[in-house]
């Protein structure tokens, strides 16, 4: 099976609201990793999913 690389998707669900912290209720991305998401190379959103977002999610329990 061939293995072709794809890119990494948003992980925007559609909640679309912001904490006191520019934190989106729904996806846990910041206002400026949503704003730069398409700006960011794939490695830098696979970043944000496999790291950054786990981590907030850990955060609020």
């Amino acid at each position: 099976m061939d293995s072709v690389p794809r890119a990494v998707m948003t992980p925007c669900i559609g909640v679309c609201s912001l904490d006191a912290d520019e934190i989106c209720h729904g996806c846990l991305r910041s206002l400026a990793e949503i704003g730069g998401w398409l700006q960011m190379s794939d490695a830098e959103r696979q970043h944000v999913m496999d790291v950054v977002l786990p981590a907030r999610e850990a955060a609020r329990g």
